[in-house]
């Protein structure tokens, strides 16, 4: 069963969350951060430009809309531009047809130095039927740059509950096989 959430902005909370970076000592700025301050949530209509003939997302549109999600938490855990890297395979679950509403879920994973793996949740939302469904998930690499687009030193990030801790571990997983699979190709 879905259930209505309404953000309702007022006048401290709008403010308090916008100042908090701003009022960042620079010498916080390397701290260890939790997932929390990563998490990001955003949600996109899908309208007929986004969609193919039989009037279903395209599949690029959704990619992309996946890639700002994980921006999102990329840049609030790291306070500097990010870079995608790379993204990891993706299966698209369900159809989403116009009219439906997607809601794009992200957070930093885990940190390497420079670079972040943010793991991005897709859910469609019908709000005619009243049903919420797991579209598809994908997990994306993020370089940190400075705006001469060299590499920048990340902030570690601390998962604070057992699941954030479970995928923080399948990140260090995930990292391992995906330095195989560019190693198998370098050698191509």
């Amino acid at each position: 069963m879905l259930r209505a959430v309404v953000l309702v902005a007022s006048k401290s909370a709008y403010p308090r969350l916008c100042s908090e970076s701003k009022l960042m000592n620079p010498e916080d700025q390397h701290m260890p951060r939790p997932v929390r301050d990563s998490q990001s949530e955003m949600a996109e209509i899908v309208l007929p430009n986004d969609a193919n003939p039989l009037g279903a997302l395209l599949g690029g549109r959704l990619m992309h809309w996946i890639d700002m999600a994980g921006a999102m938490a990329a840049h609030r855990h790291s306070h500097s531009y990010a870079v995608t890297a790379s993204i990891d395979h993706m299966d698209f679950l369900v159809p989403v047809h116009v009219g439906d509403l997607v809601i794009l879920k992200s957070s930093v994973n885990r940190v390497f130095h420079t670079s972040m793996e943010v793991g991005v949740k897709v859910y469609v939302e019908n709000y005619l039927q009243d049903e919420c469904l797991h579209v598809s998930s994908a997990y994306l690499t993020f370089v940190a740059v400075d705006a001469g687009g060299r590499r920048l030193p990340v902030p570690a990030v601390i998962p604070e509950t057992e699941d954030q801790r479970r995928r923080y571990d399948d990140a260090g997983k995930r990292r391992e096989i995906r330095r195989e699979h560019l190693a198998r190709r370098s050698v191509r």
